[in-house]
């Protein structure tokens, strides 16, 4: 049986985070507020995984909501569009400043009635909020080890988990089948892996979401 994950706290991440910082800047500057930009194929694969995500949310009241990795914002877009009716307060945070700019750059002028937003560079969000999201941010493995970028999800997961009043929910890519080779800069993993850890670790009911047209899952994290 693999080693559970063990965290560390923040501070021991400085340089994955600047690394990370660097490769969403160099993406955003080459293609701009779009989901190229956030390293995504197309609209409507970025937005279904924002389906997906969101099946943690309750829209039936008014809630906060903290999009860790936010890239653009181009959640706010999806929110106003499908779920327009409820009032969400909205924060965004991700690593890239760059990232950070291009998304005040493209809600700055938009009205957005019934929807306060507001975005900050960071790797955890500084509030607490109802719930939190995070779409993508442990795909890009970049250079650590296999055990370090683990050891950094672990920590990431605590965040989210203490800054979610209600829980939180974030994806991960699914193994390749046997003999197929991927990309070594990506970060694949069984969905059993991280659903045990935020049992275990955090205490949460975790619900497994997968069988969506793509080779990934997404885990619907709550507090009990």
């Amino acid at each position: 049986m693999a080693t559970q994950p063990v965290s560390e706290p923040a501070p021991a991440f400085a340089d994955l985070h600047a690394a990370i910082a660097r490769y969403y800047t160099e993406t955003v500057q080459t293609h701009g507020a779009t989901p190229h930009g956030v390293d995504w194929r197309c609209v409507p694969t970025q937005e279904l995984r924002f389906v997906q995500l969101l099946k943690l949310c309750d829209f039936s009241a008014p809630f906060s909501l903290n999009d860790l990795g936010c890239g653009y914002g181009a959640l706010l877009a999806y929110l106003a569009r499908r779920h327009g009716a409820t009032p969400v307060d909205y924060l965004g945070v991700d690593l890239s400043a760059a990232m950070i700019s291009a998304a005040r750059r493209h809600w700055g002028g938009k009205r957005n009635p019934g929807r306060h937003a507001e975005f900050a560079v960071g790797h955890a969000s500084a509030r607490s909020a109802d719930y939190s999201v995070a779409s993508g941010i442990f795909n890009i493995k970049l250079d650590p080890s296999a055990a370090r970028w683990r050891r950094f999800v672990a920590a990431t997961l605590e965040q989210l988990h203490a800054s979610s009043r209600h829980g939180f929910a974030v994806n991960f890519m699914a193994p390749l089948p046997r003999g197929v080779t991927g990309s070594a800069g990506l970060y694949r993993t069984p969905a059993g892996v991280w659903r045990r850890w935020c049992e275990q670790h955090l205490g949460a009911t975790v619900e497994v979401v997968k069988g969506y047209g793509m080779r990934e899952y997404t885990l619907l994290v709550r507090r009990n």
